[in-house]
């Protein structure tokens, strides 16, 4: 089982928190989804999205996979999408969603909105998702570098979401995972307030997990945190310690 940690935080401008994150660490799987749609809907979408990955992959005969998380996804698109075609006060709601299959030597990543996955390896932070935004297809014709996405006045209107259209294509993307790996998903609260130099100080060093998800919520804050910030740790174990249990 892998060394995972999770924390989430209102921020310091939201009354309420629409970010939902759960772990199946047994299953290699971890899923962070932040909800859009007004208070009640953003959290109630959020809520069946990652309630819908876990039970789906708990249920999953075959061995977990991203094929298991985009059917889940799918499944969790058609039960927001009724949900919010019921109840008045729920229209519009929908959720990004990042979930990872995470093993010994691979990681499958699936994403659909601007929820992050990133991989710390050997010092160094990669981004292993692309953010579904207006701003990020602006940039990708503009040559937008980071920091000018981060105040880009399109950076919060989504392409994509689940709920938010009859369909969802979901990105999919694979990684290695080695020992001493460490796997970061997280909401947008999170990469919206950071510099990926700041979070690979907090994921460097040898400290607990827990202390390292502490370190990053902090510096949320104390970089003002406008939004709901979520974080979700797993590190690859290591490999002489599973060899001897």
């Amino acid at each position: 089982m892998m060394d995972s940690c999770g924390r989430t935080h209102v921020g310091l401008v939201r009354a309420n928190n629409e970010d939902a994150f759960d772990s199946v660490p047994e299953l290699g799987l971890f899923v962070v989804a932040d909800g859009l749609g007004g208070a009640a809907g953003g959290e109630r979408a959020s809520a069946v999205a990652v309630r819908t990955l876990l039970s789906e992959a708990r249920a999953a005969i075959e061995p977990l996979s991203s094929q298991t998380l985009l059917a889940a996804i799918e499944l969790a698109n058609r039960l927001i999408r009724l949900e919010s075609e019921s109840d008045p006060s729920l229209r519009g709601m929908g959720t990004t969603v990042t979930a990872a299959v995470a093993r010994a030597g691979s990681i499958e990543i699936v994403n659909a909105g601007d929820s992050r996955a990133y991989l710390f390896s050997g010092n160094q932070l990669r981004c292993l998702t692309r953010d579904h935004t207006v701003a990020r297809e602006m940039a990708a014709a503009a040559g937008l570098d980071e920091d000018q996405l981060k105040n880009h006045r399109y950076r919060h209107i989504l392409t994509k979401a689940v709920g938010m259209e009859a369909l969802v294509q979901p990105d999919t993307v694979e990684a290695q995972f080695r020992t001493g790996d460490i796997l970061l998903l997280c909401s947008d609260g999170l990469h919206g307030v950071l510099s990926s130099e700041r979070i690979a100080n907090c994921l460097a060093g040898d400290s607990p997990l827990a202390e390292k998800a502490r370190c990053l919520i902090n510096a949320t804050l104390n970089g003002g945190a406008p939004d709901n910030v979520t974080v979700l740790l797993a590190r690859h174990p290591d490999e002489s310690e599973s060899n001897t249990q």
